[in-house]
């Protein structure tokens, strides 16, 4: 049993990720005073996708040998896009944060990652399970 599976490392890329989007929707709301404050978004289930593919219709098509692979590219390097909300709202001062929209994003986030992290431990305790009863 391959305890590093791809069901693994999907799972702590994706707790890590939204870990990354908490402190993202964190320091919005704590910029949400800011005059000129430009409201940011994290960006990573595409990247996941395509580490994932497992219908390998993401990755690129290498005709030739002599191509390079610039497909998936695996867990190893994930690369996550931080960008600006484009979301419309801007007060007067030209901050773009919405307060109520980033509360109502940590709750999802936060739902989300308990779910990643509930997860893990059934994984891990299948795993555990399989090991305790190969004895």
């Amino acid at each position: 049993m391959d305890v590093n599976d791809k069901t693994l490392q999907a799972l702590a890329a994706a707790a890590k990720f939204r870990e990354m989007r908490q402190e993202v929707i964190s320091s919005n709301i704590a910029n949400s005073e800011v005059p000129g404050y430009k409201a940011k978004r994290l960006d990573f289930e595409e990247a996941l996708a395509r580490a994932l593919d497992v219908d390998g219709e993401l990755t690129m098509k290498m005709g030739d040998q002599r191509h390079f692979n610039v497909g998936s590219g695996g867990f190893n390097n994930l690369e996550p896009s931080v960008r600006e909300s484009t979301n419309g709202v801007v007060d007067e001062t030209g901050n773009t944060v919405d307060v109520q929209d980033e509360m109502a994003r940590q709750a999802e986030n936060k739902i989300m990652y308990d779910a990643i992290v509930q997860l893990m431990n059934k994984k891990l305790g299948l795993m555990k399970y399989v090991v305790n009863s190969e004895r």
